[in-house]
């Protein structure tokens, strides 16, 4: 088992209208996407697309902001006011055999595999398991699948 490439970058945000300004303004980012609601996972989500070279396209980066008090990323914003890097997200072929890979490891999963923001399946790895990092894994979306 080998993670594949880095997909994204979550950055929690407690506006998502000012941080889609700066990663536009400031950043040079492509903002082609619509901000969301993923009320399973308590946030809104929108991706932007950071510039790439030669024709390629850059890493996108996720912005989430909480949805309300009860949203997961409520208490990261509340340790962090600014808001700031929240996790890396990894693609993988296989959901179940990741999953099955890390726990083999002994690494600490984070609820079970669940539909993400891409419309994939996700799960979470405990950052004190990843080199501190909290750390997503995503299945490969397939083409025409999700954000």
């Amino acid at each position: 088992m080998k993670l594949g490439r880095l997909n994204h970058i979550g950055v929690a945000t407690p506006s998502l209208e000012a941080s889609l300004a700066y990663y536009r303004d400031v950043m040079g980012a492509t903002l082609e996407h619509e901000p969301f609601d993923l009320p399973a996972q308590g946030v809104k989500v929108c991706f932007v697309d950071t510039p790439g070279e030669n024709g390629t396209a850059g890493t996108q980066i996720e912005l989430i902001e909480p949805l309300g008090e009860a949203s997961p990323i409520h208490g990261f914003l509340a340790k962090n006011p600014a808001g700031g890097q929240h996790h890396m997200c990894y693609e993988v072929a296989d959901i179940m055999e990741a999953k099955a890979w890390f726990e083999g490891l002994g690494k600490k999963i984070l609820g079970e595999p669940r539909i993400g923001a891409h419309g994939t399946p996700i799960f979470f790895v405990h950052p004190k398991d990843m080199n501190g990092v909290l750390t997503e894994i995503m299945e490969t979306p397939k083409a025409g699948a999700g954000h």
